[in-house]
């Protein structure tokens, strides 16, 4: 198989952005945020950015640049044991597989309330009552619920049938810039009703109101932020070139991720007030709160549309990211791309159907799946990358691949090598271990 390449440094940036600024930037972050200190909380999640997510994230663009391969090549191709990490690598895919096939569920609403925001409805849920109503009633109709998600699957496998440069690229160039504009003009409507001082606790830096379950919530949201653990940003890595700068490539993906939940943020605490957006969060922020708050916005029609359109601009970046690696695998095992994606989604699809009817018929089978995907399988992917990192492959090989592509070489001599040795070896196993804690026993 001839090993396709991002076109541009920007197009792997925009792609890897997107896979990262997903669903929980937008309905979970402004929640924890409101809930748990403003500014404070905020001082923390960067913290844990430094200390896990962005070394993780460096650890796995440099294992896929290294291997040139899906997780499981790339895992080989730095261990004796290749066998057993194979397997590992082959987990990682699994992992972004089940994620897909349930996130495909929910993205699928997302489209479905683009489609009646565009029809005007979405305006008419005037009441909590009645916008929780609305969406109970949509999400209960199994063939609405379904026929969203075979749209959303369909759509997402559109993009991929394109590769990396024609596909996942060109479209992350242009809807990552779009979601950053439609967050600016959100923000602007928002700041033109809200009242003067209502979001000054976002700049405070009150610790008292930070509790120990806040830090670990902060340490989850750090964690999960950036896609990893989940074969995504090891296999987007394969496809960059030698001459790419990883760390500061990395450091732009964080960047444009952590700004997009702080705009999200504002966007949201700004149109539904801090009071009320900081209670709801998931479904009941973008399905019940928010139409609320379109309701009685001047021009609400128009920031409906403009609202769930972002929001689906979000879920297709995530969704196809979670899809690639599997899609990567298998033309790594003599399939065409066509074939590979088709087969992909019409998994995707049938492994989602379970997860869509959860919600019509009371099954347990959706909250089953995305646990043990997201509190199981994520902590343990991304543990597993940094055992091999720093203890497998050695942190001193790691930074020679990631030196390749520097503009200035000899990275221990700029200190980024204990920085990175230090939370490769010890920092990150450490917070991963209290991520499995939390998720199994939450505090």
């Amino acid at each position: 198989m001839q090993k396709e390449t991002w076109g541009t440094k920007f197009g792997f940036i925009t792609a890897a952005a997107g896979s990262a600024i997903g669903l929980a930037n937008i309905w979970r972050f402004p929640y924890v945020v409101g809930q748990n200190g403003g500014g404070a909380f905020l001082i923390v999640y960067f913290a844990f950015l430094l200390l896990i997510s962005f070394p993780l994230l460096v650890a796995e663009v440099s294992l896929g640049r290294h291997g040139k391969s899906s997780p499981p090549g790339a895992f080989a191709s730095v261990a004796r044991r290749k066998v057993f990490w194979r397997g590992c690598g082959k987990l990682s895919i699994l992992t972004g597989f089940l994620i897909s096939s349930f996130y495909g569920v929910i993205a699928g609403w997302v489209i479905g309330y683009l489609w009646q925001a565009i029809i005007g409805h979405v305006v008419h849920l005037d009441t909590s009552t009645k916008a929780a109503a609305y969406f109970d009633h949509l999400i209960h109709n199994p063939s609405w619920s379904i026929g969203f998600q075979a749209i959303f699957v369909a759509l997402s496998a559109l993009v991929l049938v394109g590769g990396v440069r024609r596909g996942i690229e060109w479209v992350s160039r242009w809807l990552i810039p779009l979601l950053f504009l439609i967050l600016i003009i959100l923000i602007i409507q928002g700041f033109s009703h809200i009242e003067k001082g209502q979001l000054n606790f976002l700049f405070s830096m009150d610790f008292s109101k930070l509790t120990g379950a806040g830090v670990l919530i902060a340490l989850g949201q750090a964690f999960f932020t950036l896609s990893l653990g989940q074969g995504t940003m090891i296999t987007y890595g394969s496809y960059l070139s030698k001459k790419t700068n990883i760390v500061a490539s990395c450091a732009m993906v964080v960047l444009f991720d952590t700004v997009a939940a702080l705009l999200s943020v504002f966007a949201i605490f700004s149109i539904a007030g801090v009071s009320q957006a900081s209670k709801a969060a998931g479904s009941g922020l973008i399905f019940s709160l928010l139409p609320v708050a379109f309701s009685s916005l001047p021009g609400g029609y128009f920031f409906s549309v403009l609202f769930f359109l972002l929001v689906a601009i979000a879920a297709l970046t995530s969704q196809i990211s979670a899809m690639e690696p599997f899609i990567c695998y298998l033309q790594e095992k003599g399939w065409k791309r066509k074939a590979a994606v088709m087969l992909c989604a019409l998994l995707c699809f049938l492994v989602g159907l379970p997860s869509a009817l959860s919600f019509a018929y009371g099954w347990a089978f959706y909250d089953i799946i995305s646990f043990f995907s997201l509190n199981i399988l994520v902590p343990l992917g991304s543990l597993i990358v940094a055992i091999i990192i720093g203890w497998v492959w050695k942190s001193r090989r790691a930074l020679e691949e990631i030196e390749q592509g520097a503009n200035h070489p000899k990275l221990e001599k700029k200190g980024l090598y204990i920085y990175f040795k230090l939370t490769w070896k010890f920092i990150a196993i450490a917070l991963i271990l209290l991520v499995f804690i939390e998720n199994i026993y939450p505090v």
